[in-house]
């Protein structure tokens, strides 16, 4: 079970320690108990687990995960947390203090198979999720909470509006085991837009990977041109190389899934 973190009880945990919440931080905590279980459970969190959560803020889903029996380690950034978190949790969990964006907390995982639980500020969401999959291989299960757009992005297939590096990126790199919307009333202080928590399961990456990435990157940097403009500088004969992997030329990137530009990372580095 979770601490009950109501909207009424956060308040209180920061008018206690003279806190308000950091505008530039996007704090928004969580603030519905039945919402933290419903994160535990999409994660399949048990006593088997070490888990990564990253922003703990008032500790709420902290103290449900370590219920699991599960190891926990915490990465807050805002160290104005300490003596709130040293109230709501104590010694049960491990807690580090910096920038979770700089991955220092990836050494204190000694190799093993981790799993990684957050809600996000949505300033950074797409950018650690994104190194996650792509530098952290220890990570196996992400569930994280997003800015429903950002998570859109993420999840979005080859045509969609939203689709783009993110959703490449996840392609090659995940599975997506479910989700789950959440709408602001349910955070202290309440963000102008609904978040999604979305569980993203690491699967092989296919040979090539990361230059596929790097094309997608390319492409998409250009968006609106297409694929024999915006990859004109990587062969001579871009057009030709495209039709040979079933692309076309006057594709763009947006319709473009995330074999085509494995197909494509393959037949250049034959060349």
């Amino acid at each position: 079970m979770s601490v009950r973190h109501t909207p009424g009880k956060i308040r209180h945990l920061l008018d206690k320690h003279g806190l308000r919440p950091n505008k530039s931080l996007g704090q928004h905590y969580l603030a519905d108990p039945n919402v933290v279980d419903k994160v535990v459970r999409l994660g399949d969190i048990d006593s088997d687990d070490t888990v990564v959560e990253i922003g703990p803020g008032t500790g709420a889903l902290t103290m449900a995960l370590v219920a699991t029996g599960a190891d926990v380690l915490a990465v807050e950034i805002d160290d104005r947390l300490k003596p709130l978190l040293a109230e709501t949790v104590g010694e049960t969990a491990r807690i580090l203090y910096q920038d979770a964006a700089d991955l220092g907390w990836v050494a204190h995982l000694d190799g093993r198979s981790v799993k990684l639980v957050a809600n996000l500020p949505y300033n950074v969401g797409t950018s650690l999720v994104l190194d996650v999959l792509r530098q952290v291989p220890d990570i196996a299960t992400l569930v994280v909470m997003l800015q429903t757009e950002v998570a859109d992005r993420l999840l979005a297939d080859a045509g969609d509006v939203a689709y783009g590096l993110p959703s490449v990126v996840v392609g090659l790199t995940a599975r997506v085991g479910g989700s789950f919307t959440v709408p602001p009333q349910l955070f202290y202080p309440p963000p102008a837009v609904g978040s999604t928590v979305i569980r993203l399961d690491r699967t092989p990456s296919p040979p090539r990977a990361e230059e596929a990435m790097r094309l997608a990157a390319t492409a998409f940097g250009q968006r609106r041109k297409m694929l024999r403009a915006s990859l004109a500088g990587l062969h001579p004969d871009i057009s030709e190389l495209l039709t040979s992997v079933g692309l076309e030329p006057t594709q763009r990137p947006e319709n473009v899934p995330p074999s085509g530009f494995v197909d494509l990372a393959d037949a250049l580095a034959k060349t």
